[in-house]
């Protein structure tokens, strides 16, 4: 999963753990690092809106351990700051149900804002986006600026990024193979978490080959590694 559903997920379960693990300010202006964050007012009229998969894996590209479990991906201050950054330069998300589900607590829970301001920031940013949500069960969705939608169609997927001057984010790596699949995703940014998993849900689809371009890296000061990469079409 990524980083909002690693806390979201924990702190519907424990209410102190993110606030103990994250705690201090994040800055609210966005790195200009390769492909992360908004793009500027003076190339906004130009802009096309990129699809944009971002996930966090173990080293040996698993999202979750055979369990279920992503507990080993709860972020640092770094990662996440990192992430807010991201996060402010989306203006769609694609979500399936359950992400949707774990994700719609930095709306829906205002106890969030209270507990630092690195986690008010995040879910300031996360709200101030619209959702596709695909799912054949879900009715009433539990946010603002979300739309249902029973299936996935490509072609929809298409015109909404050409119509689009932000960025679209699609979380989760069963929407997201879909998106692979029909060759819409821009970039994958993957934060790459020190440990080894063994088995487990694979970040990437097992049937694709796909070939990337390296467009960015950073370190973060808990091991983990940031690298994002270019679709080549």
């Amino acid at each position: 999963m990524w980083i909002g559903a690693a806390l979201g997920d924990r702190r519907a379960h424990n209410p102190k753990v993110a606030g103990e693990l994250i705690g201090s300010v994040a800055t609210r202006m966005p790195e200009r690092c390769v492909g992360i964050g908004p793009p500027t007012s003076t190339s906004l009229e130009a802009y096309m809106g990129k699809l944009i998969y971002a996930i966090n894996t173990s080293l040996d590209g698993f999202t979750e351990d055979t369990d279920g479990s992503f507990d080993w991906s709860v972020p640092g201050e770094d990662v996440h700051e990192f992430y807010n950054d991201m996060m402010r330069g989306i203006g769609t998300q694609l979500l399936g149900r359950r992400m949707y589900e774990t994700m719609a607590v930095w709306e829906t829970d205002p106890s969030f804002v209270e507990e630092s301001e690195v986690l008010a920031d995040f879910a300031a940013a996360w709200q101030d986006s619209d959702k596709l949500v695909y799912s054949t069960t879900l009715t009433d969705p539990a946010t603002l600026r979300t739309r249902v939608v029973s299936a996935f169609e490509a072609e929809a997927v298409r015109d909404l990024k050409q119509a689009s001057s932000t960025d679209l984010l699609v979380g989760g790596p069963g929407l997201a193979a879909h998106a692979l699949h029909a060759g819409l995703v821009d970039e994958i940014r993957l934060v790459l978490s020190p440990v080894a998993l063994g088995a487990g849900k694979p970040a990437l689809p097992t049937d694709l080959r796909l070939d990337l371009e390296l467009i960015d890296e950073r370190r973060f000061g808990n091991g983990a590694m940031h690298v994002a990469y270019r679709v080549r079409i």
